[in-house]
């Protein structure tokens, strides 16, 4: 099975929300995580990658 591009698996719709876990299921079987992580339904795990604030020097 050939799995979608990264912004493809995250736009399908919501099956299941528990935002007072931090998880939705997604229709096409991604779990996505509050902190932008996946688990994707073939057990591969996609790291958070939302924008990393600036550093300080």
């Amino acid at each position: 099975m050939a799995l979608a591009a990264p912004a493809d698996r995250e736009a399908a719709r919501p099956k299941a929300h528990h935002p007072e876990q931090g998880w939705s299921l997604l229709y096409n079987g991604v779990i996505l995580f509050e902190d932008t992580g996946e688990l994707l339904p073939d057990g591969r795990v996609i790291e958070p990658h939302r924008p990393v604030a600036g550093i300080a020097a």
